[in-house]
């Protein structure tokens, strides 16, 4: 009786502590920007296959994943422009940038009847923005593709409705090339638009402009090659039409490393160098420096397995790795995060 007594009272404890500590317990939430959604989505699946830890990340724009993460709804937020001071002012304690990987915003459109990419310059791309240049075989446009018969259709801007890391990044390439578009547009993940349609997200942008004959947008370079849209060539501060790939987007950072801040806010835009791509920039995560519990404890784990495995991925889906001096760097300010 005693024995039978002994092993009911071991199946209610052991019942108790299922109740207590449930399965997923450790699953974290996060929210963010969608310029980096196509890797983080393979990161947290594979991440979940190896270790069964579940990430849930809603891709909703970089200005909803810091007002969330603010709020404190998510475990983690992600943006690709870094939280302005005012920003992190809000924050109910102190948390860091934590850089994932480099990406490039490309100049992608519709135009019926090209069939290699065209040149553009930061000029030319603050017009068509703008809605002062209004046909594609305007004499700007023109000036810079010599040969090539462009048609004689109407430009059709596409922006991101959201607010967003991408259009953060995008506006202030222009603001720096572009001494009209910053005093009439302006920079932020939020502007007021002179022209064109909206479209929420990377994925609203790119859906935009391949429904609308005479489009023009911006989108993260991962969006435009999985649809296979055109890409425009950009010229740089060097005066080379650069294309956008890892190697360009790498060049695009390089001057920057060494110069980089401890707490990783920089950006890289209109970079110096040869070969460097023009509208280049990281991404981040936002953490808490003190996240304790399970769940502190599971997204330290990952984020050191992003810093190396995670890196190996990136090529594959059009993202370029950090440079091995800032991963190192990163690693030591991982360590810094308080779990307990």
């Amino acid at each position: 009786m005693i024995a039978r007594l002994s092993k009911f009272a071991s199946l209610v404890l052991a019942s108790a502590f299922v109740v207590v500590s449930p399965v997923g317990a450790q699953d974290l939430t996060g929210a963010g920007a969608t310029f980096p959604q196509p890797l983080y989505s393979k990161w947290f699946n594979d991440y979940a296959a190896k270790t069964g830890v579940k990430i849930n990340y809603q891709p909703i724009g970089s200005g909803g994943g810091i007002r969330q993460f603010t709020d404190g709804t998510v475990d983690f937020g992600a943006t690709d422009a870094p939280m302005s001071d005012e920003e992190t002012s809000k924050l109910k304690s102190p948390a860091y940038h934590i850089p994932t990987v480099l990406g490039a915003v490309v100049i992608t459109y519709n135009v019926p009847g090209l069939k290699k990419p065209i040149n553009l310059d930061g000029e030319t791309i603050a017009q068509l923005f703008s809605g002062k240049i209004t046909k594609w075989n305007d004499a700007k446009i023109s000036s810079l593709n010599k040969g090539v018969a462009l048609p004689d259709t109407g430009v059709v801007p596409v922006y991101r409705s959201d607010s967003s890391g991408t259009t953060s990044v995008f506006t202030e390439y222009l603001s720096k090339v572009s001494p009209e578009w910053k005093k009439d547009v302006g920079q932020g993940k939020s502007v007021k638009w002179p022209a064109g349609l909206g479209g929420k997200g990377n994925e609203g942008v790119t859906g935009q402009v391949k429904n609308t004959a005479g489009s023009v947008g911006y989108i993260e370079l991962a969006y435009a090659m999985t649809e296979k849209l055109p890409i425009a060539m950009v010229k740089n501060k060097s005066g080379e039409f650069v294309t956008p790939d890892l190697k360009s987007v790498t060049a695009a950072a390089a001057g920057a490393v060494k110069t980089m801040p401890e707490d990783f806010r920089v950006s890289i835009t209109d970079a110096d160098g040869k070969g460097a791509y023009p509208i280049s920039s990281y991404t981040y995560l936002l953490v808490y420096k003190e996240m304790p519990g399970a769940k502190g404890q599971e997204f330290v784990k990952f984020l050191g397995w992003a810093m190396d495995a995670g890196q190996k991925q990136a090529q594959t889906l059009q993202y370029a790795p950090l440079p091995a001096p800032v991963i190192a760097k990163v690693k030591e300010k991982i360590k810094t995060i308080t779990t307990k």
